[in-house]
Protein backbone atom coordinates (compact mmCIF):
# COMPACT_ATOMS: atom_id res chain seq x y z
CA UNK A 1 0.00 0.00 0.00
CA UNK A 2 1.69 3.37 -1.11
CA UNK A 3 -0.70 5.83 -1.21
CA UNK A 4 -0.85 8.07 1.72
CA UNK A 5 -4.65 8.33 2.61
CA UNK A 6 -5.74 8.87 5.93
CA UNK A 7 -8.64 10.65 8.32
CA UNK A 8 -10.71 13.28 8.14
CA UNK A 9 -9.93 15.69 10.93
CA UNK A 10 -13.00 17.93 10.36
CA UNK A 11 -13.77 18.97 14.00
CA UNK A 12 -13.57 21.71 16.18
CA UNK A 13 -10.57 21.00 18.25
CA UNK A 14 -8.81 20.29 15.21
CA UNK A 15 -9.92 23.76 14.11
CA UNK A 16 -8.80 25.30 17.32
CA UNK A 17 -5.76 24.16 17.30
CA UNK A 18 -5.05 25.10 13.32
CA UNK A 19 -6.75 28.40 13.74
CA UNK A 20 -4.08 29.49 17.18
CA UNK A 21 -4.66 33.17 17.79
CA UNK A 22 -1.55 33.60 16.60
CA UNK A 23 -2.62 34.14 13.37
CA UNK A 24 -6.12 34.86 13.57
CA UNK A 25 -5.62 37.65 16.02
CA UNK A 26 -7.19 41.00 15.47
CA UNK A 27 -3.41 41.96 14.32
CA UNK A 28 -3.42 43.22 10.80
CA UNK A 29 -0.51 43.18 8.53
CA UNK A 30 -0.13 44.78 5.97
CA UNK A 31 2.36 43.46 3.07
CA UNK A 32 4.30 46.24 1.01
CA UNK A 33 3.37 45.60 -2.88
CA UNK A 34 6.78 45.20 -3.43
CA UNK A 35 7.37 42.77 -0.68
CA UNK A 36 7.00 38.63 -1.32
CA UNK A 37 4.84 36.55 0.48
CA UNK A 38 6.63 33.00 1.62
CA UNK A 39 5.22 29.81 3.68
CA UNK A 40 7.44 27.31 5.02
CA UNK A 41 5.85 24.04 5.84
CA UNK A 42 7.56 21.63 8.25
CA UNK A 43 6.21 18.40 9.47
CA UNK A 44 5.57 17.97 12.92
CA UNK A 45 7.73 14.92 14.22
CA UNK A 46 8.36 13.88 10.78
CA UNK A 47 9.70 10.30 11.03
CA UNK A 48 7.79 9.14 14.05
CA UNK A 49 4.04 11.16 12.54
CA UNK A 50 5.23 9.28 9.20
CA UNK A 51 5.94 5.83 10.83
CA UNK A 52 2.52 6.52 13.10
CA UNK A 53 0.33 6.60 9.34
CA UNK A 54 1.74 3.79 7.89
CA UNK A 55 1.22 1.29 11.10
CA UNK A 56 -2.56 2.63 11.19
CA UNK A 57 -3.00 2.06 7.46
CA UNK A 58 -1.44 -1.50 7.77
CA UNK A 59 -4.30 -1.92 11.02
CA UNK A 60 -2.80 -0.89 13.69
CA UNK A 61 -5.02 -0.66 16.92
CA UNK A 62 -3.30 2.59 18.21
CA UNK A 63 -1.51 5.22 17.60
CA UNK A 64 2.33 5.07 18.44
CA UNK A 65 2.00 9.11 18.49
CA UNK A 66 -0.15 8.67 21.88
CA UNK A 67 1.77 6.30 23.47
CA UNK A 68 5.91 6.55 24.69
CA UNK A 69 7.60 5.70 21.06
CA UNK A 70 10.39 6.36 19.26
CA UNK A 71 12.18 5.94 15.69
CA UNK A 72 15.38 4.42 15.92
CA UNK A 73 18.52 1.88 14.68
CA UNK A 74 19.29 -1.50 16.16
CA UNK A 75 20.19 -1.65 19.33
CA UNK A 76 21.65 -5.03 19.29
CA UNK A 77 23.79 -3.76 15.52
CA UNK A 78 24.62 -0.80 18.03
CA UNK A 79 22.99 1.52 15.88
CA UNK A 80 20.79 2.13 19.03
CA UNK A 81 20.15 6.09 18.73
CA UNK A 82 17.28 7.64 18.85
CA UNK A 83 16.11 9.96 15.90
CA UNK A 84 12.45 10.61 16.64
CA UNK A 85 10.26 10.55 19.79
CA UNK A 86 6.60 10.74 20.32
CA UNK A 87 5.09 13.76 22.95
CA UNK A 88 4.57 10.91 25.90
CA UNK A 89 8.13 10.19 25.40
CA UNK A 90 10.05 13.34 25.69
CA UNK A 91 7.20 13.73 28.46
CA UNK A 92 9.45 11.00 30.29
CA UNK A 93 12.78 13.09 29.38
CA UNK A 94 13.53 11.09 26.43
CA UNK A 95 15.60 13.12 23.80
CA UNK A 96 16.68 13.00 19.99
CA UNK A 97 20.06 11.74 19.51
CA UNK A 98 20.84 9.61 22.99
CA UNK A 99 21.04 6.50 23.06
CA UNK A 100 18.04 3.68 22.91
CA UNK A 101 19.96 2.26 26.03
CA UNK A 102 19.41 5.12 27.51
CA UNK A 103 15.83 5.70 26.25
CA UNK A 104 14.97 2.48 27.63
CA UNK A 105 16.32 3.33 31.59
CA UNK A 106 13.87 6.20 31.34
CA UNK A 107 11.04 4.30 29.88
CA UNK A 108 10.70 0.28 30.29
CA UNK A 109 7.92 -0.64 28.07
CA UNK A 110 9.53 1.96 25.19
CA UNK A 111 8.22 1.04 22.20
CA UNK A 112 10.92 1.08 19.35
CA UNK A 113 10.27 1.20 15.64
CA UNK A 114 13.25 1.13 12.52
CA UNK A 115 13.47 4.13 10.66
CA UNK A 116 11.58 3.62 6.99
CA UNK A 117 13.52 5.66 4.47
CA UNK A 118 11.11 4.60 1.36
CA UNK A 119 7.80 5.24 2.75
CA UNK A 120 9.15 8.97 4.38
CA UNK A 121 10.05 9.74 0.81
CA UNK A 122 6.75 8.44 -0.26
CA UNK A 123 5.00 10.81 2.79
CA UNK A 124 7.33 13.60 1.81
CA UNK A 125 6.75 13.42 -1.69
CA UNK A 126 2.80 13.18 -1.28
CA UNK A 127 3.15 16.49 0.45
CA UNK A 128 4.26 18.00 -2.55
CA UNK A 129 2.07 17.11 -4.52
CA UNK A 130 -0.80 18.76 -2.44
CA UNK A 131 1.58 22.16 -2.11
CA UNK A 132 1.83 21.91 -5.97
CA UNK A 133 -2.01 22.65 -5.90
CA UNK A 134 -1.25 26.11 -4.49
CA UNK A 135 2.11 27.65 -5.92
CA UNK A 136 4.19 27.22 -8.91
CA UNK A 137 7.71 27.96 -6.74
CA UNK A 138 8.39 25.14 -4.37
CA UNK A 139 11.80 24.80 -2.79
CA UNK A 140 12.32 20.97 -0.76
CA UNK A 141 14.33 21.94 1.80
CA UNK A 142 14.25 18.69 3.74
CA UNK A 143 12.63 15.68 3.32
CA UNK A 144 9.96 16.86 5.70
CA UNK A 145 10.19 21.28 4.96
CA UNK A 146 9.53 23.35 2.04
CA UNK A 147 9.46 26.78 0.75
CA UNK A 148 6.50 28.12 -0.77
CA UNK A 149 6.23 31.19 -1.99
CA UNK A 150 2.92 32.83 -2.37
CA UNK A 151 3.21 36.19 -3.04
CA UNK A 152 -0.29 35.38 -5.03
CA UNK A 153 -2.07 35.29 -1.58
CA UNK A 154 -1.35 38.15 -0.28
CA UNK A 155 -4.92 39.49 0.23
CA UNK A 156 -5.96 35.84 2.04
CA UNK A 157 -2.55 34.13 3.27
CA UNK A 158 -4.86 33.79 6.26
CA UNK A 159 -7.13 31.39 4.77
CA UNK A 160 -5.02 29.95 2.15
CA UNK A 161 -2.88 28.56 5.00
CA UNK A 162 -5.17 27.04 7.18
CA UNK A 163 -6.87 24.92 3.88
CA UNK A 164 -3.48 24.17 3.37
CA UNK A 165 -2.37 22.68 6.43
CA UNK A 166 -6.20 21.14 6.80
CA UNK A 167 -5.59 18.98 3.76
CA UNK A 168 -1.91 17.32 5.01
CA UNK A 169 -3.86 16.58 8.11
CA UNK A 170 -7.04 15.06 6.72
CA UNK A 171 -5.70 13.44 3.39
CA UNK A 172 -2.03 12.84 5.17
CA UNK A 173 -2.69 11.90 8.40
CA UNK A 174 0.06 13.89 9.98
CA UNK A 175 0.48 17.64 11.20
CA UNK A 176 2.69 20.55 10.42
CA UNK A 177 3.21 23.88 11.59
CA UNK A 178 3.38 26.82 8.56
CA UNK A 179 5.73 29.74 9.31
CA UNK A 180 4.45 32.72 6.99
CA UNK A 181 6.90 35.94 6.51
CA UNK A 182 8.08 37.84 3.55
CA UNK A 183 11.14 35.67 3.65
CA UNK A 184 12.84 32.34 4.04
CA UNK A 185 14.59 33.25 7.21
CA UNK A 186 11.72 34.56 9.11
CA UNK A 187 9.23 32.14 7.43
CA UNK A 188 11.27 29.14 9.17
CA UNK A 189 11.86 30.60 11.89
CA UNK A 190 8.11 31.22 12.51
CA UNK A 191 7.72 27.73 11.93
CA UNK A 192 10.08 26.73 14.64
CA UNK A 193 7.72 28.44 17.35
CA UNK A 194 5.62 26.44 19.49
CA UNK A 195 3.00 25.45 20.27
CA UNK A 196 3.13 22.76 17.35
CA UNK A 197 0.63 21.45 14.73
CA UNK A 198 0.32 25.39 14.52
CA UNK A 199 0.27 28.43 12.07
CA UNK A 200 2.66 31.16 13.06
CA UNK A 201 3.47 34.75 11.17
CA UNK A 202 6.48 36.62 11.92
CA UNK A 203 6.91 39.46 9.94
CA UNK A 204 8.78 42.70 10.54
CA UNK A 205 6.66 44.68 12.38
CA UNK A 206 6.41 40.99 14.96
CA UNK A 207 10.23 40.72 15.10
CA UNK A 208 10.86 42.52 18.28
CA UNK A 209 8.37 40.99 20.70
CA UNK A 210 8.69 37.33 19.02
CA UNK A 211 11.89 36.57 17.96
CA UNK A 212 14.23 39.13 19.80
CA UNK A 213 13.67 38.07 23.04
CA UNK A 214 14.41 34.40 22.65
CA UNK A 215 17.77 32.51 23.16
CA UNK A 216 20.95 33.54 20.67
CA UNK A 217 21.11 29.72 20.38
CA UNK A 218 17.72 29.85 19.08
CA UNK A 219 18.52 31.70 15.56
CA UNK A 220 19.12 30.01 12.56
CA UNK A 221 23.04 29.30 11.73
CA UNK A 222 23.77 29.76 15.44
CA UNK A 223 25.48 26.40 16.51
CA UNK A 224 26.98 25.54 19.56
CA UNK A 225 30.75 26.81 18.59
CA UNK A 226 29.22 30.07 17.70
CA UNK A 227 26.70 30.34 20.78
CA UNK A 228 29.91 30.11 22.65
CA UNK A 229 31.92 32.51 20.89
CA UNK A 230 29.07 34.99 21.07
CA UNK A 231 28.77 34.35 24.58
CA UNK A 232 32.17 35.23 25.81
CA UNK A 233 30.64 38.79 23.72
CA UNK A 234 27.71 38.89 26.49
CA UNK A 235 25.21 38.36 23.80
CA UNK A 236 22.83 35.91 25.25
CA UNK A 237 19.20 36.78 23.54
CA UNK A 238 18.70 37.44 19.19
CA UNK A 239 18.33 40.74 20.73
CA UNK A 240 21.33 41.42 21.52
CA UNK A 241 22.78 40.11 18.48
CA UNK A 242 21.17 42.29 16.37
CA UNK A 243 21.74 45.56 18.15
CA UNK A 244 25.66 44.23 18.37
CA UNK A 245 28.57 46.37 16.58
CA UNK A 246 28.34 44.45 13.36
CA UNK A 247 31.79 45.38 12.55
CA UNK A 248 33.00 43.44 15.91
CA UNK A 249 31.35 40.58 15.08
CA UNK A 250 33.06 40.65 11.37
CA UNK A 251 36.51 40.62 13.30
CA UNK A 252 35.51 38.06 15.30
CA UNK A 253 33.50 35.46 13.26
CA UNK A 254 34.46 37.15 9.77
CA UNK A 255 31.59 36.63 7.16
CA UNK A 256 29.56 34.13 9.51
CA UNK A 257 29.31 37.21 12.01
CA UNK A 258 27.86 39.44 9.24
CA UNK A 259 25.20 36.68 8.22
CA UNK A 260 24.08 35.87 11.44
CA UNK A 261 23.64 39.48 12.47
CA UNK A 262 22.05 39.89 9.17
CA UNK A 263 19.61 37.63 10.30
CA UNK A 264 19.28 38.54 13.63
CA UNK A 265 17.56 41.40 12.41
CA UNK A 266 15.26 39.37 10.28
CA UNK A 267 17.52 40.30 6.66
CA UNK A 268 17.07 37.77 4.03
CA UNK A 269 16.59 38.25 -0.12
CA UNK A 270 17.81 34.74 -0.84
CA UNK A 271 15.03 33.65 -3.82
CA UNK A 272 12.61 30.20 -3.41
CA UNK A 273 14.19 28.24 -5.94
CA UNK A 274 12.25 25.94 -7.55
CA UNK A 275 13.07 22.46 -7.14
CA UNK A 276 11.68 19.22 -6.24
CA UNK A 277 15.18 17.30 -5.83
CA UNK A 278 15.25 16.32 -2.30
CA UNK A 279 18.71 17.14 -0.61
CA UNK A 280 20.04 14.70 1.87
CA UNK A 281 23.56 14.85 3.35
CA UNK A 282 24.35 10.96 2.55
CA UNK A 283 23.49 7.28 2.17
CA UNK A 284 25.02 4.78 4.01
CA UNK A 285 24.18 1.61 4.79
CA UNK A 286 26.19 -0.99 7.29
CA UNK A 287 25.93 -4.52 8.38
CA UNK A 288 26.80 -6.97 11.60
CA UNK A 289 28.06 -10.34 10.54
CA UNK A 290 26.98 -13.39 11.86
CA UNK A 291 30.46 -14.96 11.77
CA UNK A 292 33.97 -12.95 11.95
CA UNK A 293 35.41 -12.18 8.17
CA UNK A 294 39.19 -12.47 7.65
CA UNK A 295 39.96 -12.49 4.05
CA UNK A 296 39.66 -9.73 1.93
CA UNK A 297 37.47 -12.05 -1.08
CA UNK A 298 34.72 -12.40 1.29
CA UNK A 299 34.93 -8.78 2.76
CA UNK A 300 34.46 -7.31 -0.74
CA UNK A 301 31.59 -9.52 -1.33
CA UNK A 302 30.12 -7.75 1.46
CA UNK A 303 30.69 -4.20 0.13
CA UNK A 304 29.27 -5.20 -2.74
CA UNK A 305 26.33 -5.82 -1.52
CA UNK A 306 26.28 -3.11 0.67
CA UNK A 307 26.93 -0.65 -2.35
CA UNK A 308 23.97 -2.52 -4.85
CA UNK A 309 21.38 -1.24 -2.16
CA UNK A 310 23.01 2.15 -1.63
CA UNK A 311 23.41 2.78 -5.41
CA UNK A 312 20.04 1.66 -5.57
CA UNK A 313 18.73 4.46 -2.89
CA UNK A 314 20.82 6.37 -4.90
CA UNK A 315 19.63 6.33 -8.19
CA UNK A 316 15.79 6.70 -6.67
CA UNK A 317 16.67 10.01 -5.35
CA UNK A 318 18.39 11.34 -8.21
CA UNK A 319 21.74 11.95 -7.03
CA UNK A 320 25.06 11.59 -7.53
CA UNK A 321 27.72 10.73 -5.00
CA UNK A 322 31.31 11.70 -5.62
CA UNK A 323 33.14 10.74 -1.86
CA UNK A 324 32.62 7.47 -0.50
CA UNK A 325 33.22 5.42 2.88
CA UNK A 326 34.47 2.51 5.04
CA UNK A 327 33.90 1.51 8.14
CA UNK A 328 35.15 -1.61 10.16
CA UNK A 329 34.28 -2.56 13.87
CA UNK A 330 36.89 -5.69 14.16
CA UNK A 331 35.66 -8.73 16.54
CA UNK A 332 38.07 -6.90 19.44
CA UNK A 333 35.40 -3.86 19.09
CA UNK A 334 37.93 -1.80 17.99
CA UNK A 335 36.56 0.69 15.38
CA UNK A 336 38.11 2.67 12.24
CA UNK A 337 37.00 4.15 8.79
CA UNK A 338 38.68 5.91 5.68
CA UNK A 339 37.08 7.82 2.63
CA UNK A 340 37.96 8.19 -0.97
CA UNK A 341 37.14 10.64 -3.51
CA UNK A 342 35.46 9.84 -6.52
CA UNK A 343 37.23 10.61 -10.20
CA UNK A 344 33.89 11.97 -11.14
CA UNK A 345 30.21 12.41 -9.63
CA UNK A 346 28.08 9.30 -10.23
CA UNK A 347 25.39 7.23 -9.57
CA UNK A 348 26.81 3.86 -11.31
CA UNK A 349 26.83 0.97 -9.01
CA UNK A 350 30.38 -0.25 -10.56
CA UNK A 351 31.62 2.94 -10.49
CA UNK A 352 31.24 3.45 -6.80
CA UNK A 353 32.27 -0.06 -5.84
CA UNK A 354 35.56 0.68 -7.46
CA UNK A 355 35.83 3.53 -4.85
CA UNK A 356 34.71 1.34 -2.10
CA UNK A 357 37.05 -1.30 -3.20
CA UNK A 358 39.86 0.88 -3.37
CA UNK A 359 39.02 2.81 -0.04
CA UNK A 360 38.91 -0.76 1.58
CA UNK A 361 42.33 -2.03 0.60
CA UNK A 362 44.01 0.89 1.30
CA UNK A 363 42.75 0.51 4.93
CA UNK A 364 42.37 -2.92 6.15
CA UNK A 365 44.67 -3.55 8.61
CA UNK A 366 44.11 -7.92 8.36
CA UNK A 367 41.82 -8.03 11.58
CA UNK A 368 38.96 -10.21 11.89
CA UNK A 369 35.91 -7.98 10.46
CA UNK A 370 32.55 -8.30 13.02
CA UNK A 371 30.88 -4.77 11.45
CA UNK A 372 31.42 -3.21 8.16
CA UNK A 373 29.18 -0.69 6.21
CA UNK A 374 29.34 2.00 4.00
CA UNK A 375 28.76 5.50 3.70
CA UNK A 376 27.89 7.85 -0.16
CA UNK A 377 28.42 11.51 0.49
CA UNK A 378 29.54 14.96 -1.40
CA UNK A 379 26.49 14.41 -2.92
CA UNK A 380 24.57 16.47 -5.49
CA UNK A 381 21.51 16.37 -8.37
CA UNK A 382 21.88 14.69 -11.71
CA UNK A 383 19.90 17.22 -12.97
CA UNK A 384 22.20 19.50 -14.34
CA UNK A 385 25.45 17.28 -13.61
CA UNK A 386 27.19 16.63 -17.48
CA UNK A 387 30.39 14.18 -17.21
CA UNK A 388 33.52 14.29 -19.14
CA UNK A 389 33.11 14.00 -23.03
CA UNK A 390 35.22 11.25 -23.26
CA UNK A 391 33.29 9.35 -20.82
CA UNK A 392 30.30 9.85 -21.93
CA UNK A 393 29.10 6.75 -24.18
CA UNK A 394 30.48 4.35 -20.92
CA UNK A 395 28.20 6.46 -18.80
CA UNK A 396 25.43 6.52 -20.60
CA UNK A 397 25.61 2.45 -21.47
CA UNK A 398 26.00 1.60 -17.41
CA UNK A 399 22.84 4.00 -17.21
CA UNK A 400 20.97 2.07 -18.63
CA UNK A 401 22.19 -1.36 -17.29
CA UNK A 402 21.75 0.65 -13.72
CA UNK A 403 18.19 1.19 -14.94
CA UNK A 404 16.92 -2.00 -16.36
CA UNK A 405 18.66 -4.04 -13.43
CA UNK A 406 16.68 -1.30 -11.23
CA UNK A 407 13.00 -1.61 -13.28
CA UNK A 408 13.31 -5.63 -12.97
CA UNK A 409 14.01 -5.61 -9.24
CA UNK A 410 11.20 -3.10 -8.41
CA UNK A 411 8.87 -5.45 -10.42
CA UNK A 412 9.84 -8.94 -9.43
CA UNK A 413 11.84 -8.32 -6.18
CA UNK A 414 15.31 -7.21 -5.22
CA UNK A 415 16.70 -10.92 -5.49
CA UNK A 416 15.58 -11.05 -9.09
CA UNK A 417 18.84 -10.08 -10.86
CA UNK A 418 21.87 -10.90 -8.30
CA UNK A 419 25.46 -10.96 -9.55
CA UNK A 420 26.97 -14.43 -10.56
CA UNK A 421 29.42 -13.87 -7.63
CA UNK A 422 26.41 -14.24 -4.39
CA UNK A 423 25.52 -17.54 -5.60
CA UNK A 424 26.26 -20.33 -3.12
CA UNK A 425 28.34 -17.31 -1.53
CA UNK A 426 25.96 -17.35 2.05
CA UNK A 427 26.02 -13.92 1.23
CA UNK A 428 22.81 -11.58 0.59
CA UNK A 429 22.83 -10.03 -2.81
CA UNK A 430 21.16 -6.78 -1.60
CA UNK A 431 22.07 -6.43 2.17
CA UNK A 432 20.54 -3.42 4.46
CA UNK A 433 18.00 -0.90 2.82
CA UNK A 434 16.20 0.90 5.75
CA UNK A 435 18.83 3.46 6.12
CA UNK A 436 18.81 2.60 9.73
CA UNK A 437 21.74 5.14 10.74
CA UNK A 438 20.77 7.70 8.41
CA UNK A 439 19.87 11.36 9.24
CA UNK A 440 17.58 12.81 6.57
CA UNK A 441 18.57 15.28 5.82
CA UNK A 442 20.93 17.87 7.09
CA UNK A 443 21.00 21.10 5.53
CA UNK A 444 23.52 24.39 6.31
CA UNK A 445 21.76 27.09 4.14
CA UNK A 446 18.77 28.46 3.23
CA UNK A 447 20.23 30.08 0.26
Amino acid sequence: MDLLLFFNFTNKRMFDIITNKNICSGVIILIKEDERLIFHIDVNSAYLSWTAVKLLQYGSEFDIREVPSVIGGNEENRHGIILAASIPAKKLGIKTGESIFEAKQKCNNLLIYPPDYNWYVKSSNAMVEILNEYSPKIQRYSIDECFMDCTHFKDNYKKMSMIIKMRISNELGFNCNIGISTNKLLAKMASDFKPKNTIHTLFKEEIKTKMWPLPVSELFMVGRATQNKLKNLNIKTIGDLAAFDVKILTQKLHSHGKLIHDYANGIDNSDVRKSNYLEIKGIGNSTTIAYDVDNIEEALKILLSLTETCAIRLRENNSLCSLVAVSIKTNNFMHYSHQKPLDNATDSTNEIFSGIKKTFIEMYRGEKIRQIGIRLTKLCSNEYYQGTLFDFEKIEKQKKIDKVMDSIRKKYGKEAVIRSCFIHSGIKPLSGGTGSEEYYPIISSIL
